[in-house]
């Protein structure tokens, strides 16, 4: 028994026998019959049942369903600054978080046409609860992050996965991808929480726990969506948040929001790598001050990297120019881009209820503001 055993990933030596386990699933067959639309269930499932290791089924079957959900559900993928990553290297890869399962495997599929480094990627045990998923997402290389918890548990949870992290970067030479914050942005305002980076430290022996980001490789990532699928299963908890109640999820929210994260329209995508945070974090950590103040420092270097690499769309543009009233950015986008965009407005939104309407536009806006800070702009 390993002590990483109630989080991580299968080993390679697992992967047939878990797959042993799910070949017969309705959900499986769904998703192979929608990855590989002109190939017989036998044949999948031949490949499937003859498959040894996460590796070759994350390029055999998770690849193929991404290029599938990508061609049916967006105009396409573009990336930038991947070159500045060299390969056999591992990286801590920290980005914002919009969708469930697309932000890591889009990173993951770019990194894969690259010939770097994919990474084990954090997932909250909320959204893996089924045994199916949680069985898929072990093979596709998730580990597990606890939630709900409170107290010595949750202390023990963070040590835990942050000596799970600490060994896949510097003892397994394994990338990690890991979201700024606790679940996904849900006003489009990205923002890194200093308890992410705080947890990421915990198992530095050092006596200056921030040494830690001296020893591995950060880079800050900025993912951007034209269309958020999710952008309308987003507002409930917006509301709640408004009105000062406590958000209670319906039972199958999240599964609800991973469907729509993968099938919904996002018309374009970016992934933005923002080059390795390497002289930054030697400059913080030579400054006079204790720890909470040096991760403050390094969460608003993230940040603004974040903000300045996020690829702005028509989407933002309009958003931010229908929310000020004016058409400060309508050099960006075009009558019939500005058509679109308010339509789907229109229907995903009651136009009557100004408060839905503001914060409907608000995540759509809020990476322009960002991005002007970020810049030097107002």
């Amino acid at each position: 028994m390993s002590k990483f055993d109630p989080i991580r990933p299968f080993y390679d030596a697992e992967a047939n026998t878990a797959l042993k386990q799910i070949i017969e699933e309705p959900m499986l067959e769904a998703m192979m019959n929608f990855a590989f639309p002109n190939d017989s269930t036998a044949r999948w499932k031949d490949l499937m049942l003859h498959t040894h290791s996460l590796r070759d089924f994350q390029i055999n079957f998770i690849y193929p369903a991404l290029k599938k959900v990508l061609e049916k559900s967006s105009d396409g993928l573009s990336i930038g600054g991947f070159e500045v990553l060299e390969p056999n290297t591992a990286y801590l890869f920290i980005s914002n978080h919009r969708d469930i399962i697309l932000d890591t495997s889009l990173l993951n599929a770019s990194l894969f046409e690259n010939g770097l480094v994919m990474t084990t990627s954090a997932i909250g045990d909320n959204l893996i609860k089924q045994p199916f998923l949680h069985t898929l997402s072990r093979l596709n290389r998730n580990f597990a992050i606890r939630r709900g918890l409170t107290g010595r548990a949750l202390l023990e949870s963070s040590i835990l996965v942050s000596e799970y992290i600490q060994k896949s970067l510097l003892q397994e030479n394994r990338s990690v991808w890991t979201a700024q914050k606790e679940g996904r942005t849900k006003d489009g305002n990205d923002s890194t929480h200093k308890g992410v980076l705080k947890m990421l430290t915990l198992a530095e022996e050092s006596k200056n726990s921030f040494d830690y980001f001296e020893k591995i490789k950060l880079v800050p990532v900025s993912i951007s969506y034209e269309y958020d699928p999710t952008d309308v299963l987003k507002m409930p908890e917006l509301l709640a948040k408004a009105r000062d109640e406590k958000y209670v999820k319906s039972e199958n929210e999240d599964f609800l929001n991973l469907l729509r994260g993968i099938m919904g329209t996002k018309k374009r995508i970016h992934i933005q790598v923002n080059g390795l945070l390497e002289n930054e974090i030697k400059e913080i950590n030579r400054l006079d001050k204790n720890l909470a103040d040096k991760l403050a420092a390094l969460a608003d270097l993230i940040d603004h990297k974040i903000w300045a690499g996020y690829r702005l769309w028509p989407s933002n543009y309009i958003a931010h120019d229908l929310l000020s009233g004016k058409e400060e950015h309508s050099q960006y986008y075009s009558e019939e881009e500005k058509n679109a965009f308010v339509k789907r407005l229109n229907e995903k939104v009651d136009s009557k209820n100004d408060f839905l309407v503001k914060n409907f536009l608000a995540m759509y806006a809020n990476p322009v503001i960002n991005q002007k800070k970020a810049l030097g702009g107002s």
